[in-house]
């Protein structure tokens, strides 16, 4: 039966009345662009976008196994996840079992380590640039604390540091957010189960081991897979402090894509990019729903 037939319950008819509007939002600005993107990917756009589109078939894609960049910024893209993915899930954890106890004033505490969230991405790329500089703030207090002997660090302008120090900043970022969903998850465990391994002799953060890791399981794998596709889709950060640099060694896929498509105007190539990108994060996303199947949140 038709949602919006005379017939269908009127229940289910303003329930997709009211979600109308929205749909049509995403339709417009994700649906429809998306698969703008995956016909645009079969074919060529020259500098003249509102030029007609010429079919090349898989020229594309053939283009993109070729593409010894696309490894490179695979690569560095894979690194951002490594470096980031483990440190938010263990260190959320920590801030979790930290301030779920309960103490005086934790609730302090606990929006400390939440306002990070707050805080927009820009702002905190823009401040974490300075503090970076060679005349920023933790060069400052470098050199007060070691004196003449120190030679001002390159922390956005050198290859080997410039990856670690824009990853602080997604760390910095999202360790908040990540710990109000392990904060969740721990309060759900009932404390009969804590005083039952107390009086079998597990305690201080043996028991976290034997109750609160196994129970937090759902929990870490969708703290897991959720930072991992954050970090694959990692863009912000590197455009306001590093331009993809130095060397191209914090050129990240999202930021090839831009590169690709707005600095030389391969609109088609960008496409196919993205393409393989969605495809990454779709089987990110596969992968978390299976686990959720496996180990539904209770």
């Amino acid at each position: 039966m038709p949602l919006f037939s005379p017939g269908a319950p009127a229940p289910t008819r303003a329930a997709w009345a009211f979600l109308a509007p929205a749909l049509v939002l995403l339709a417009i600005s994700v649906l429809i662009p998306a698969a703008m993107a995956l016909v645009i990917s079969f074919t060529r756009t020259g500098l003249d976008v509102s030029q007609p589109l010429t079919f090349v078939g898989l020229a594309n894609f053939r283009r993109l196994v070729a593409d010894p960049m696309l490894l490179k910024v695979a690569g560095t893209t894979f690194l951002y996840l490594v470096g980031v993915v483990p440190p938010i899930v263990l260190g959320a954890l920590a801030l979790a079992v930290l301030v779920n106890r309960q103490l005086p004033g934790i609730h302090w505490f606990r929006g400390a380590f939440y306002t990070p969230v707050l805080v927009s991405l820009v702002v905190a790329a823009i401040a974490f640039r300075w503090l970076y500089a060679e005349n920023g703030l933790i060069n400052g207090w470098l050199s007060v604390l070691l004196g003449d002997r120190f030679s001002p660090i390159g922390f956005l302008t050198s290859a080997g540091l410039a990856l670690p120090s824009v990853m602080l900043v997604t760390l910095w970022k999202g360790l908040g957010y990540y710990m109000v969903i392990f904060v969740a998850g721990l309060q759900g465990i009932s404390a009969d189960l804590y005083e039952a391994a107390a009086l079998d002799g597990s305690e201080g953060w043996r028991r976290h081991v034997d109750i609160t890791l196994p129970l937090l399981r759902p929990y870490i794998t969708l703290v897991a897979v959720i930072s991992a596709i954050g970090a694959t889709k990692v863009f912000e950060e590197v455009y306001l402090m590093t331009q993809g640099g130095p060397a191209d060694s914090t050129r990240t896929i999202v930021y090839y894509v831009y590169d690709q498509a707005f600095s030389e105007l391969e609109i088609s190539y960008a496409c196919t990019v993205g393409l393989a990108l969605f495809l990454i994060v779709l089987l990110l996303s596969l992968i978390r729903y299976a686990f959720a199947a496996e180990n539904p949140l209770q």
